[in-house]
Order: C-alpha cells, then structure tokens, then sequence
C-alpha cells in the first residue's frame, strides 16, 4: 500500500513496503509492470554512492518529463517496477546481481537499491530496465576491506552548482578522470529562482520562482541533473555526498531562516519547507536508506573507512547548528564568536566526532565539511575581519575539535571543503588567537564548479587573505575542482581549474599541486 506524503514527511514511513521496494530491502513483485512505449524515463540519468567494502547504493529517478510543472517527472501515480543488473564487465557478460525495485510517487518515483554481498575494492557495471527502455551503463567500485592496507586512494572533490552561473564543464573532466569515488560537498542546487539562462535569455517561467516546496525542488533538481556533464560524472564514479545551505536555503541555520520576511521567519514553516528540501534530495541522490529523511531531519554525518588507510567523515554544519553570531554576515568586532555555547555540529554529532578521533585506527583521517575550518582574516595587521557564518564564527567549538583531534593522536587530520569558491591550502591551527599556536591538521578548500562564473587566478581579495593569513599556503578564484592522491607517505591535492565557464567547452589544468607528508601537518608546494 502507497504511503501518504504527510505519513512520509511526518511519521517516517519508510517502513512500509512501497518505500522498502524502492530501496531494495525487498524484490518488488512482478505485478507491478512498467507502462511500455511511454518514452525514455531515465532522463535524470543513474548514480552510484556510499560504496563499502562489500556494497553500494544505485540510483535513478523515472521522469518522462522531467520538467512537468507538478515536480512528478510525467510519470503516472502508481508503482512501477524497475529491473537492475550489475556485472563485473561493461558488456554484462558476468552478472553478479539482477532483480528489481518499485518506483513510488510518493518518493517521486525514485529506486535506491543497495547491492551487498560484493568484493572489496572490485569495479562493477550496473544498468536499470523498464518498460522496455534501458538506462545508460554506469560504473562503480567498493573500497578495500576495513583490514586492508590499499596501496592508495584516488578521488575528487567538488561543491557548489549554480545552474545560472555557468556550464557544468568541470564535470565532464571530472567523469574522465581515474577515480575511485567523488566527495560533493554541498550547494548541489542553488534554491533561487532561474530567470536567465547562461546565454542571458530568459528561462521558461516555471523556474522563475525561488523553491519552497517539493514540487518546485524536484524541479530544480531536474533542472540540475538534465545536464549532461553531472550526468557523466555520476554514471563514471560513485559519489559520497553531504548539503551546505542551498539545498534549503541560503546561510540557514537549524530551525531558523535566515530571511527576513514572514511567515519564512516562522520556525514552523522553515521547517515545512526543510522537509520539503530533504524529501527531494534524497529522491535526486545516490543515498542509502539510513539517509531516508523523516519529515524535516536527516541523518547525514557518517564515516566510510577506506581500509586502514583512511576514515572518510561526513559532517553536517547546517542542521544542528545555532544561529550565526552578531547577526551572520562579516564582522571584526563580533565578541559572540567566541561564546562556547555556539555549535555548527551540536553536541550529539560532536560527541560522535571526537570518538571517531579517539577509536580510528586510519593513518588519514578525512572531514569532509562544508565551510572553510581555518581562520580567513581579510585585512592584514591586528584587526581580524571574518565571516561568521563559516567556523570563524564558532571559535571555541573549533578550537575543541582542532585540540581533541591532536590530544587523541590523530596521526593525520585533513579537512576538505567546499562553500568558499575559492581554492585554498591553509594549516589549521590549534588556536588562531595564539600566535605561537603548532598547526594540528590541514585543510584544502575546493572551488567552485561554477558559482561565481568564471573568476580569475588571483584577486584583490586573495592578496589580502595571503597577506593576512600566514597559516594560508595557496589561493585561487577559478572554477573547477581538487583531485586528490593519497597514500602511506603523502597527500596530494591538485586544484584542477578551468579557465571559463560561462561559454562552454573550457579546457581543463592542473594550477597548482600541494602536499602534506605523513605525520606533518604542513602544506607545501609539489
């Protein structure tokens, strides 16, 4: 029986068999046929993500018309079955696993079957079937064992879509690239109205609107995800993912809104419209079913080790968070920074941190964040001038994480993030406010694939950041993204930039290369 949406939304449905089919927790029965000759329904095309040792999660979305202004993709309001293979071989000559799932309306007609009993750090090939149509071939790859001492790990790391700004052209440099997974860090979708497109002509008006409930978010998902480069990457690497702020709203803040209107002020209605926002990403996300949303929260941290060689932590900086001090924006005079009070993790998801610090045995120990960790000082001299929406707003709370980190002997704390559109290599410090304090870990910030629009090598703003922030070893204002090789000795991230995106077809360099040695927390040129 089809769950309700309010049942969905508000009471964590998940558990009844319309959902569990869509998961893959059961076979879906044969009964439920998928209509034939209706057109091709994998116009959102396929991902995978999560992968562990011995599985990984599938993804598609069925949408006939992924543009229908009802948010339901052109599909009918019934269940429809959908087959899936996986193999060893990309011509599916030795399947390891064939069955099927049930696509849903009330999860927008979404799978996310997740494929167990797989060999450690193994490539495999999967495809969906309904109705006669047959998706395109994606390819994903488990890690090695939890015991295991892979000789190296290869990924990437990306953030921040914004649609209007420019071609997703990164990404299909991205989706050439040798891998073994992609971290996305947040700003997937940018929640604001689309008017113009990125030819300056003016889009259908069905996007012109900022999104506030599902229909109008699973528009914008498809918005994104009909493109063909996000398309290719997806289907070339499983992905590990987690949300900055866009996926909702801009800078919010747990149960606040940051805008300054109401009812949107109202916590009760931020809340409706979060729910909304998580129920749709994770119908567009190659996601596992612990991170199935239950009406307006979701359980996004999670840790996914790779062998003894590294623990791969997933943060979530938005949903637990207090409200941005002094009012968000930039301050140089913001006292509230520093009250201990303040959290961008809550004491839950913390607690569960600092434990990981204390139980990890992984000589790389890897945060992917959203908001740039290490202090960003904009003018030089003793003024410290800050935004308070990232960790420089929460000082005391990063300086407890930075000091736990080091006290529990982490051999090697990197943090990867996005947000910033910016590249960055910095040296995170034990305490920024002590001149003599020893860096503890390291941090690289990625770029934008496109927010910002083309950008530029170095900026006035990069003087004053390079000027100002001794502990910052590199800056950048391209688009693009970081490809990371990691392995026993060293990390090293290379900031991979393209030279525009506002016009399609930019090539793709290599602008610079940093590294960290083992047990060494300090950045230096490759």
């Amino acid at each position: 029986m089809p769950v309700s949406r309010r049942r969905f939304l508000g009471f964590g449905g998940a558990g009844t068999a319309a959902v569990l089919l869509g998961t893959g927790v059961w076979d879906a029965s044969t009964t439920y046929a998928a209509p034939a000759g209706t057109g091709n329904p994998f116009t959102l095309g396929i991902a995978s993500g999560d992968p562990r040792h011995d599985s990984v999660v599938l993804w598609t979305r069925l949408a006939l018309d992924p543009y229908a202004v009802d948010g339901r993709g052109g599909m009918p309001d019934k269940a429809v079955r959908v087959e899936y293979e996986v193999a060893r071989d990309e011509r599916f000559r030795h399947i390891v696993r064939r069955s099927s799932v049930l696509a849903t309306s009330e999860l927008g007609h979404s799978v996310h079957p997740e494929i167990h009993g797989l060999q450690p750090d193994h490539e495999y090939y999967y495809r969906f079937r309904t109705g006669g149509e047959v998706s395109p071939i994606g390819r994903t790859r488990t890690t090695p064992h939890p015991y295991a001492s892979p000789r190296e790990l290869r990924f990437a790391f990306a953030s921040c879509n914004a649609w209007q700004d420019g071609f997703f052209t990164a990404y299909d440099h991205l989706a050439e690239e040798d891998l073994d997974l992609v971290v996305h860090l947040g700003d997937y979708i940018y929640e604001s109205g689309v008017k113009m497109n990125r030819r300056g002509v003016v889009t259908d008006p069905r996007f012109h609107t900022e999104t506030f409930d599902l229909a109008r978010y699973r528009l914008q998902y498809s918005l994104y995800k009909t493109e063909a480069p996000l398309q290719a990457a997806h289907a070339r690497h499983p992905w590990i993912q987690t949300i900055d702020d866009h996926e909702v709203e801009n800078n919010w803040a747990g149960d606040l809104s940051q805008k300054d209107t109401e009812p949107d002020q109202d916590p009760v209605v931020f809340r409706a419209r979060r729910a909304a926002a998580f129920q749709a990403m994770y119908e567009n996300m190659p996601l596992r079913h612990d991170q199935m949303p239950s009406g307006p929260d979701v359980r996004l941290h999670r840790r996914l080790p790779y062998g003894r060689l590294a623990d791969i932590t997933m943060l979530d900086t938005r949903q637990y968070r207090s409200d941005q001090p002094c009012g968000d924006g930039d301050s140089s005079t913001c006292d509230d920074r520093f009250d201990p009070d303040n959290t961008m993790l809550g004491g839950k998801q913390k607690a569960w941190l600092l434990d990981g610090f204390r139980s990890s045995n992984a000589r790389w120990q890897v945060l992917g964040n959203q908001a740039p960790m290490g202090q960003t000082d904009w003018t030089p001299g003793e003024e410290t001038h800050i935004w308070l929406d990232p960790w420089d707003g929460y000082v005391a709370e990063r300086n407890e994480l930075l000091g736990a980190a080091q006290d529990s002997g982490v051999r090697n704390l990197v943090v990867i993030t996005g947000d910033r559109h910016q590249n960055y290599a910095l040296e995170l410090k034990r305490d920024y406010g002590n001149p003599d304090s020893v860096a503890v870990g390291t941090e690289f910030v990625g770029t934008s694939i496109t927010s910002g629009g083309d950008g530029a090598d170095m900026t006035d703003q990069g003087l004053q950041f390079l000027a100002a922030n001794p502990h910052m070893k590199f800056f950048n204002s391209q688009r693009g993204y970081v490809r990371v090789t990691v392995d026993k000795d060293r990390w090293r991230s290379d900031y991979r930039v393209v030279p525009f995106v506002q016009t399609p077809g930019a090539p793709i360099v290599t602008r610079a290369s940093y590294v960290v040695d083992d047990r060494n927390p300090h950045v230096h040129a490759s």
